[in-house]
Order: C-alpha cells, then structure tokens, then sequence
C-alpha cells in the first residue's frame, strides 16, 4: 500500500470516529503508532498485539493494578508435588460464540502454544504437559521444576478448541513466513470485549462483551482503535478532540500536551529495556563491509560500541528526559533483587573506544547495516540514527534500515541481521523471562529465540538454566546474579535505557497506567 493510501485511509479512519453507531462518551477511540500484528494469540509475542489480544482473550491467572497474579479463568490453584500444580477452572465462562470453557480448552491452548510456529511457545513449554482431571480441574505436570510456573500462566491466552478446529487453525499462524488464516482477523476469547471488524493497518473495532463473567470497572462500551503512524497526526487529532487517548505520544510533544487545555498526560517508567544486539555467530557479517571475519566476535569492538554511546545525551535531547539510563539487561531492577551494581554502565569515553578498535584491527572502522523499527518503541528509529552519529566517532558507519514493526519482526525472526536494536519486558519482573527467551543460547522449544546475535557463551547458558529450575529462593538468587554478571562483563548485548512510558488523553478519560504499558479497557471510564 503506498503512504498516499495509507494516509487517505487514516484520515477517513479518523473522521469517521464519531460515525460509528453507539458512539458517545462510552466510546474509546484509542491510537498509536502501530497496529496489532495479528490477532492469533499465540502467533506473536509483541506488546501491542498482545494488549489489543488481551481485551478479547484471557488467561489464566490475571495481573491486578500493580502487576500482582490474581485469580482470572483459574480461581484457585495449588502445588500438590515440586513437578506439578492444579488448577480449578471458573464455572460459567462463555467464549464469545456462546461455547462454554472447558478443561478440554485449556489442554489444546497450552500445547496450540507450545509448538514451534508460536512466540509464546518458551513460556507455554515451561509449563509442561496439561491434564483434564475433570469437568473443572486441570493438572500441569512439569518436566521440572519452575519456580516462575505462575507467571508463565499469566502469558499464555487460552482459545476455544472447537473454534480452531472449526476454522482449521489448530496451530498459531507462522508470522516470519508471512502466512494468514482465519485466527489473524477473527476472534473469539472470553474477554471483556468482543471484535466487531478487523481492517488491517486502518481500524480495529471492538463491543462489550455483556455475557463476561467479570466485573467492569469502567464504562466503556466500544473500542475503536486506530493506528497512526505520523507522530503530529496523532497529537492533531487528539488535541482536536477526534482521539481519546494515545498510548505513544512522542515525547518531544509531552511538554506541550501537558500544557494543552482538555488533555492529561500520566507517565511511568515501564518494565522494558531497550539494549543494541550483534551477530556474534557467523564468520562473515551478512550486512557488513568486512570480509572474512567478524568484528562482533571480538570482545573490544563491542567494548568500543558501548564506550562511544553518549548515554546522557541520549537521555536529555532524544528522549526529552522520559528514559532512565541503565547498564542492566534486565526489564525491572526486581529481576536483579534490587542490586544496583548492576545499573553501572560502562562509561562514555571516545579515548578509550577508539584504543579498543586499534587493539582489535579496526582503527579504520568498517561499515554495517542496523535493523532497526521504526514504530515499535520510544523513538526507535531516532535511536538508531543518533548512534549512527556516535559511533562515526571511531569509525564505524551505519547505514540505518528502519522499517514497521510488520515487515522487522518477520526479518528478525528469520536472523537476517547483523546489528540491532531490540526491547525486551512486560508484566513479569523476573530475570527467567529474558534469560530463556532472549539471553540464552537458541534450541528447542522457543529458547533463546529472540536471541537474534546468535550468542553462544556456555557459562552462562549453564547458570541460567539452573536458575530456571532452582527450588531454594538464597540459591537461585545468586545464580541469577553470577548468570547476569557473565553475560554483562561480555558485552553479548549493549544496554541502553529503560522506558519511561507517557499517555496522552483527553480530561475526561480516566485510565490505570500499569508498569507494563498496558491498557486494561475493563477499567477505563470516559465521562
């Protein structure tokens, strides 16, 4: 679709907010810069996709305001043995075609999730193999033990088996492959809300689901959401009054928008780390100037990339203060148990980056290509252009492809790549849900599948995976720290900051803005 389209689209979009039926003060018409990936719930493991999925489906353990694990589809559940829990279904929940949930649901989601095309599927394995004991008891029985088992329940929405079967989605859609099904424009979960249309990239629209069995906090009746990529459109249309709220104002426009009549802005640092990822693996750089070798592979060139990134300057001028600098590859501080050695960055210091690349062979430089999206994170793009700018300090050129989160995360997936930036966090504060995913080296079922560098270091694979399966709470704590102290001192990954997280809304919007930058609509009022 070319962006003239793509605009007319947008525009007719937004004046056509106030045109949908039952459109009042209990409308919420909600935009970003972004759109959902897809609505399969376990195609895609993404923060957007996976809060516009979260207001159709659910799981079975819920997060309360400040991230606590409350009861959701499972009302009660207990540890009967180190390798297995039980879980009691809630009695009377409906999927949106009328189909009660049953045991037999909550099976076929976990294993739907477990296989290879899913993005949850390290979460859903960790959660070992499902059992229907009967009409409302489920047993999970591990292959060992998990001392996060709760919070891998929280990440795994659950499906209506006989909807998949139905519309021939028994497996997620594979995304990296570009392959759609039903499951990517239809839904059916037991969620507040109900999908009324899907229009890919133009309009989601959502109604209230008046069966759930839950309580409604607010007062929203229909949801419209809209992405708008341009970053003016977006603030026009709130401020005109044709927006409701807007979950990623840039933040060069916060200072304004807290000043403009009719609308609020409430901000909060967010579980997330943004951090710079190299292909450490191949001999040769797939999008890079060297041949024969690989500059990533030399522990001084990445030393040197991380003394060259003027950190403050980052902080104040780009990001317009809404960042907390960090030398942590860990979304929350909690993950590390509060030790702030662990914040200690290396410092910006040329001198020294510059003697690191003379050490290693490249006092010339080289140039690299660095993927980088252009509408998932807090000025990713920006990002991207500003360290191409710091690192031609000491040489190294970037050429900055910056594409939307649709055509980036397929490429990612697919490890075409050589140099990246990427964020990592959400509602689980715990360092197992970086470490599988993302730290460790890549294998079976989902580990390290966002560990698109290709990293391999052995002695921290072995500390992490003790620590995924470490009962004694002393012990596992300082394996976590001897795990993440290893991979820091190698420099696998440069961090970068943490994301202080602004929304923008009109006054008369009242919202709970949640640590893991999601919008629970079920709580929302718009007076």
């Amino acid at each position: 679709m070319s962006m003239s389209m793509r605009g007319r689209l947008v525009a007719w979009a937004l004046s056509g907010l106030l045109a949908l039926p039952g459109a009042s003060a209990q409308t919420l018409r909600w935009a970003s810069q972004g759109d959902a990936l897809t609505l399969d719930p376990h195609s895609q493991n993404e923060g957007l996709t996976n809060n516009l999925n979260g207001q159709v489906y659910e799981t079975l353990v819920g997060r309360d305001r400040r991230l606590g694990l409350v009861p959701a589809l499972a009302t009660a559940w207990q540890q009967t043995g180190p390798q297995t829990w039980r879980l009691t279904l809630r009695s009377g929940v409906r999927f949106h075609d009328g189909t009660p949930l049953t045991p037999a649901d909550v099976v076929f989601s976990v294993l739907r999730a477990q296989q290879p095309s899913s993005n949850v599927a390290v979460y859903a394995n960790a959660l070992g193999t499902p059992v229907a004991l009967d009409e409302r008891t489920v047993e999970f029985r591990l292959p060992r033990v998990n001392p996060v088992f709760l919070q891998h329940l929280n990440i795994v929405f659950i499906v209506s088996k006989a909807w998949c079967e139905k519309h021939k989605v028994q497996r997620p859609l594979d995304f990296k492959a570009r392959e759609e099904g039903f499951a990517a424009f239809n839904a059916n979960g037991t969620g507040p809300f109900m999908l009324v249309s899907r229009q890919p990239g133009v309009k989601t629209t959502y109604r209230r689901n008046p069966a759930w069995w839950g309580r409604f906090e607010g007062n929203v009746q229909h949801i419209v959401f809209t992405p708008v990529a341009n970053d003016a459109t977006r603030l026009a249309a709130l401020v005109s009054g044709e927006l409701d709220f807007v979950i990623d104002p840039a933040p060069r426009d916060v200072p304004r928008l807290r000043s403009t009549p009719g609308v609020k802005v409430e901000s909060g640092m967010e579980n997330r780390v943004i951090f710079i990822g190299m292909d450490q693996s191949r001999d040769e750089l797939l999008h890079g100037s060297v041949k024969g070798r690989n500059p990533f592979k030399d522990l001084r060139v990445r030393k040197a990339l991380y003394h060259a990134i003027d950190i403050e300057t980052l902080r104040a001028k780009l990001m317009n203060g809404l960042s907390q600098p960090t030398g942590s590859l860990m979304a929350s501080p909690l993950a590390q148990y509060g030790d702030a050695s662990f914040e200690v960055r290396l410092p910006f210091d040329l001198g020294r980056a510059r003697a690191l690349m003379a050490e290693a062979g490249y006092a010339d430089g080289f140039e690299v290509t660095m993927d980088c999206p252009n509408n998932r994170y807090v000025n990713d793009e920006e990002i991207c252009i500003a360290l191409a700018s710091m690192w031609a300090q000491i040489k190294v050129r970037l050429k900055v492809l910056a594409q939307p989160r649709v055509t980036w995360f397929p490429k990612m997936e697919k490890l075409d790549t050589s140099l990246y930036l990427l964020g990592w966090g959400g509602a689980v504060s715990d360092a197992e849900s970086t470490f599988t995913p993302v730290m460790r080296s890549r294998g079976d079922q989902g580990v390290g599948y966002y560990n698109w560098g290709q990293v391999k270091n052995e002695k921290f694979d072995a500390l992490a995976l003790a620590s995924a399966t470490e009962p004694d709470a002393k012990k596992r704590e300082g394996l976590v720290k001897a795990a993440l102290r290893e991979y820091l001192d190698q420099v696998h990954l440069i961090p970068l900051h943490r994301q202080v997280i602004p929304w923008a809304m009109r006054s008369q919007v009242e919202v709970v803005h949640r640590p893991d930058n999601w919008l629970e609509v079920a709580w929302v009022s718009v007076r």
